[in-house]
């Protein structure tokens, strides 16, 4: 005789607990807010229909052995589908996630610094679809022979993907990734070994019980608008939302957790300066020129190379370069909208030299550096003795530039020409 009560309802908040154990069982992770954030990545795979975005999950380190393989080991048996890799061509990614959208896979893929790495090629192919399976509007077209005749087709990509390896990532998958910096386990810091044909069915267990309890509140998820805290927006707040709102439907303490994390790791990635090379130019420069209106070229990558904790001494084995400074900054505008380039400076009657001027760098300081403290609105306290020379010129310079005219035959320093 069939039992007519109908099962108790899953309680979504335990079942986190439980699946955070099963993580704390075999993973370190470097803090509590990491736990939380790939709990929630677990948990929202099986959901991910229900979201416009699906965040990227990046297990990064600056060494091997920092338990990056084993948190993707652990992430495997807790997610629907799950394609391992650590090399797979374009095609076959894009036959992976566009063949069969109701069974499309969790991608995990380690060792990707093969991929993306200072040594390997661009491999822009790549990129492009997993930028594009990041959004679930997102897709790949491709020219689809019919016969004699070809058309365009748009071929979805989104699928969840959770990455490993060493060092950094595009730009541009890192804007689309919660990113978890791994470390080597401190001798205090003990782990279970984890034991493929021992431990894999306990999470299985795990697994089917979390599909369950996705089923039980996909209409609840669905279309949800979780609240964000206090100064998440944008893209932050497009990767964390699937996230928030599994959270919240999961409930006790979970919401607050999600959001504490929410808002430590996307301060944690904001303050990585390796996030982006141009931002780093931008703040070292600023710096640089602490109050000074105009500085030489030669000046400026020479302090530069010179910065300790700086990549400029070392770019790809060779030192920063005028030419290459010149590049860098031409990516960016002047208040006025034009790219920034070098300007001639006179440095004496008849010698003329290229350098930079402030207010051509200014809006670009505004907008893509961090705020500055009070310690750092005065560079010049703790600036070398060359950088505070450099800011000693400049101030004649201003000064200069409100008095009367020099004499006939005296030479005008640093005076603008063209």
């Amino acid at each position: 005789m069939t039992d007519p009560t109908p099962p108790t309802p899953e309680n979504g908040a335990e079942l986190l607990d439980a699946i955070e154990a099963h993580h704390r069982r075999f993973n370190a992770f470097p803090s509590e807010h990491a736990y939380v954030a790939v709990v929630l990545w677990d948990a929202h795979t099986h959901l991910i229909d229900c979201f416009g975005t699906t965040p990227r999950l990046a297990f990064l380190s600056p060494e091997p052995q920092s338990g990056k393989t084993r948190a993707l080991e652990i992430i495997q048996t807790l997610t629907p589908r799950p394609l391992v890799t650590n090399d797979i061509s374009p095609s076959a990614l894009f036959r992976s996630v566009s063949s069969d959208s109701a069974g499309r896979p969790t991608i995990l893929w380690d060792e990707v610094d093969a991929i993306f790495g200072p040594k390997a090629a661009g491999n822009e192919e790549l990129r492009g679809l997993i930028n594009s399976g990041y959004r679930r509007t997102g897709g790949v077209i491709r020219s689809v022979r019919e016969g004699d005749n070809h058309k365009i087709v748009k071929f979805p990509v989104y699928a969840a993907l959770a990455l490993a390896g060493l060092g950094g990532l595009p730009d541009t998958i890192m804007s689309r990734s919660i990113v978890i910096r791994m470390r080597r386990r401190a001798p205090n810091e003990t782990v279970e070994s984890f034991r493929e044909r021992i431990n894999e069915p306990e999470g299985h267990v795990l697994r089917d019980r979390l599909a369950d309890w996705a089923e039980s509140v996909r209409e609840q998820v669905d279309g949800a608008w979780p609240e964000m805290p206090d100064g998440i927006a944008d893209r932050p707040a497009d990767v964390w939302e699937p996230l928030l709102a599994v959270a919240d439907a999961a409930g006790g303490a979970w919401p607050a957790r999600a959001r504490a994390a929410c808002v430590h790791l996307v301060k944690a990635a904001q303050g990585d300066d390796s996030s982006s090379i141009g931002i780093r130019l931008l703040t070292d420069l600023r710096t640089i020129f602490g109050t000074a209106e105009r500085l030489l070229s030669t000046a400026l990558v020479e302090q530069l190379n010179d910065l300790d904790d700086a990549p400029w001494a070392d770019l790809d084995g060779r030192p920063l370069t005028t030419r290459a400074l010149s590049q860098m900054l031409g990516e960016y505008v002047t208040p006025a909208g034009k790219a920034i380039k070098p300007r001639n400076i006179r440095t004496g009657p008849k010698t003329v030299l290229k350098g930079y001027y402030a207010e051509d760098l200014a809006d670009a300081w505004l907008r893509y550096c961090p705020p500055l403290s009070e310690e750092s609105a005065t560079p010049a306290t703790s600036a070398t003795p060359q950088v505070r020379a450099l800011f000693s010129v400049a101030a004649e310079v201003a000064v200069a530039a409100t008095s009367p005219a020099p004499a006939t035959g005296t030479p005008a320093e640093f005076t603008t020409v063209g």
